[in-house]
Order: C-alpha cells, then sequence, then structure tokens
C-alpha cells in the first residue's frame, strides 16, 4: 500500500532545514494543477532539488511516467536536479535520480528496496555534505 506522504513531505523539508537547505512543500503537487510539480523544493544557493516524495509500506512501488516525465520538466526549467525521495517503511530516506528508475513495459517507473539500495544516495551524499575532513 503506497501511503499519502504529507507526514514524510514535511518531516524532509524539516531535515533539509536541519542542513542549511531553504526548503518548502509545494502546495499544488499531486494533481491540483495543471502545471508538473514536484512535492518538496529545497536549495542553498548551489544546489537545487525538486523532489517526488515516495512512501511505502511495501518493499516496491510503481511511479506513473507522466510523474517523472513532469518532474525532469519543472526541474529543466527551474534548474533544479531531479530526485524522487523514497522511504520504505522503517528505512533511512534514499534518493534516485530518474535515469535510475527500472522503466516497465507498461511504460511506468519501478522502484523497490534492492535498486533503492543499490542505486540510491543517502541525503548527506545528495546535499554533498558527506565529506569527512576537507585537506587543503
Amino acid at each position: 500500500m503506497v501511503k499519502k506522504g504529507s507526514k514524510e513531505e514535511r518531516d524532509l523539508v524539516r531535515i533539509l532545514w536541519e542542513k542549511n537547505f531553504a526548503a518548502m512543500r509545494a502546495p499544488a503537487s499531486g494533481g491540483a494543477t495543471k502545471k508538473p510539480l514536484p512535492d518538496v523544493l529545497a536549495g542553498n544557493g548551489e544546489i537545487y532539488l525538486a523532489i517526488e516524495v515516495k512512501t511505502t509500506t511495501k518493499d516496491r512501488i510503481y511511479i506513473d511516467s507522466q510523474k517523472i516525465k513532469g518532474l525532469c520538466e519543472f526541474s529543466e526549467i527551474f534548474g533544479a536536479r531531479p530526485y524522487i525521495g523514497i522511504k520504505f517503511k522503517y528505512k533511512k530516506w534514499l534518493f534516485l535520480a530518474p535515469e535510475n528508475l527500472f522503466l516497465t513495459k507498461n511504460e511506468n517507473y519501478r522502484l523497490d528496496k534492492d535498486l533503492a539500495f543499490e542505486k540510491g544516495l543517502e541525503l548527506d551524499e545528495l546535499l554533498g555534505t558527506d565529506q569527512q575532513v576537507k585537506f587543503n
């Protein structure tokens, strides 16, 4: 069962602010407008992210190809990097670029736990804050 992700969207926005990224939930995401909008927008003046948030209690989710197309279209116009932020139940956030998703024969996308853990970035990797020590 894929749940409504508003709680997770708010949680992700809070975490992004803690990492010094201005972040907000797009108020009209999820089909409330004809224009493609991501669930979360974030940026720090150097990195800009457009994130489609997914959360599930299952080991796999399917994402409509129009949703991914819209995310990429918005990101290109806005100047953001498009990502799918996935949170499997009791697991950490992982972020995948659209090109890392599996395209099904029905022209939709599949994202399963194995793919997420193989190809996904953790939040600090995504934000570029995972460097241990910088040497001059």
